[in-house]
């Protein structure tokens, strides 16, 4: 969810006066070096899976330190974000292999559906079929923490053996209709991140901000896989 991670006023307080300005290219040319560690390092789980299977929850943890610092510490982000592009890369890869053994070609058909979205999104975006205004962006935030509420409330109460909260993970209708509306609000978040991405030019933003919000892209297009895997395959469950 990398929505929250872009705000105007981080922009503006990263503003400078030399010509170490960021430039809507450079953040493109940093998302697919980003992309691409992301893209190898998963390869390389996929080839050392019985090695990584074993550190999952620790790559997650450090992951999410990782996460955590970059936002607070953007100044650094050049060198950190690398760092976690290779990591979310090696937990892709061993989730990814956990879900293409249960339902073969899920994995491609999750990256497939998720590039068409990111070039839908931007599309709708630049063409101004969707416009980022005050209240789309207040319904945004609103859902966003509305998921990230529902995923730590579900995650307590499956612990506890609560019924309901285990119908919405596995492939009921229930389950199916959460899974969509998620997949559609990290689809919808893209539209943000180009936002304040394009109105961070205006800001004249320094250099080292590429990277963040190269950063914060990945963020989303993760949480967007996930999402749209999790969806395909119970999609597929049903079928079975």
């Amino acid at each position: 969810m990398s929505n929250p991670l872009l705000k105007n006023n981080i922009f503006k307080s990263e503003q400078t006066e030399n010509n170490e300005v960021m430039t809507i290219s450079g953040v493109i040319n940093k998302t697919f070096i980003l992309l691409g560690l992301l893209f190898y390092s998963s390869i390389y789980s996929l080839n050392h899976i019985d090695v990584f299977v074993p550190l999952l929850p620790y790559l997650l943890i450090f992951s999410f330190v990782l996460a955590m610092i970059l936002i607070f510490k953007k100044t650094i982000s050049m060198f950190l974000s690398p760092i976690y592009a290779i990591c979310e890369g090696l937990i892709l890869g061993t989730i990814s292999l956990f879900f293409e053994k249960m339902y073969p070609g899920i994995v491609f058909n999750g990256i497939v559906v998720t590039i068409c979205s990111l070039f839908c999104m931007l599309a709708a975006y630049k063409t101004g079929i969707i416009k980022v205004t005050q209240r789309f962006k207040s319904v945004m935030m609103l859902s966003m923490f509305s998921i990230c509420l529902f995923y730590i409330v579900s995650l307590l109460f499956n612990i506890f053996g609560f019924e309901f909260f285990r119908n919405i993970h596995n492939n009921s209708n229930l389950s199916i209709v959460s899974s969509i509306f998620i997949s559609i609000v990290a689809s919808l978040s893209l539209i943000i991140d180009f936002d304040l991405i394009e109105h961070s030019i205006k800001y004249k933003a320094h250099k080292y901000m590429e990277w963040y919000c190269a950063f914060s892209l990945i963020v989303t297009l993760i949480w967007l896989y996930i999402e749209v895997i999790r969806l395909l395959s119970k999609l597929s469950s049903n079928k079975n």
